[in-house]
């Protein structure tokens, strides 16, 4: 039996859950809304076994007393792989009817997801995934909490911008400049940039497209969970 927690996932109740993968993907979030003990911002690092090993700690951590999070949002940025989308653009997929007409009345637009192992770098593999999967988009951690959000009873729903797009090239192989456990090695990044100062440019934009990304991932969240609808791209408080 769901229908209580399907209940429970209206906006003005119980406590939400948002999830990234990285401090650099929450934090215009964390500006606009402060946390309460109704918002909680969980940080699960990279792939979907850090999702799922930090998502479990973090429920088995609360009292026995409290109740579960009234609903769940798996955020972050992904890949583009429907070639009509564009940077900044926020898609959703989820079970959940009131979640989705929430994040559509905040300006994120319903889509599908792969949930990869790794990041897809080139062109040239985005375009393969789409063909193959027909998924608007790539990332990496989402489909390990919903899982466990379904298992849970926990309505949930993937809220992700597009941080590149279906037709450009990451300046950098990131799964060759990754630890075992798929988080960044810094120390390996650093000696890439050493050894080929030209990615340097490429790195910088992408720092700049990224940063925009979780500007307007930012407000849309923040609209879904204040209840009113958000701002047209570029008219928000998140700047670039």
């Amino acid at each position: 039996m769901r229908e209580p927690a399907m209940e429970s996932s209206r906006m003005g109740d119980g406590i939400t859950l948002v999830c990234f993968a990285l401090p650099e993907e929450a934090a215009p979030f964390r500006r606009l809304v402060q946390e309460t003990s109704r918002i909680h911002c969980l940080v699960t690092g990279i792939g979907k076994e850090n999702s799922r090993r930090l998502f479990k700690q973090w429920l088995e951590a609360r009292p026995r007393a409290e109740v579960h999070p009234a609903r769940i949002l798996t955020c972050g940025f992904a890949g583009g792989l429907h070639p009509e989308l564009k940077l900044g653009e926020v898609l959703f997929e989820t079970a959940d009817p009131v979640l989705a007409q929430s994040l559509k009345a905040s300006g994120a637009r319903p889509g599908t997801f792969l949930c990869s192992d790794r990041v897809l770098v080139s062109a040239s593999e985005k375009r393969e995934a789409y063909l193959k999967t027909q998924a608007d988009a790539v990332e990496m951690e989402s489909a390990a909490i919903q899982a466990m959000s379904r298992d849970a009873g926990i309505p949930c729903a993937t809220v992700r911008v597009v941080s590149d797009t279906a037709g450009e090239d990451l300046p950098l192989d990131f799964n060759a400049l990754s630890k075992p456990d798929k988080n960044l090695d810094y120390g390996r990044l650093l000696l890439a940039v050493g050894k080929a100062p030209w990615k340097i440019p490429g790195l910088l934009a992408l720092r700049k497209k990224t940063n925009h990304a979780a500007g307007q991932l930012a407000l849309v969240l923040e609209s879904v969970i204040a209840g009113h609808p958000a701002p047209a791209p570029g008219e928000g408080r998140a700047s670039p």
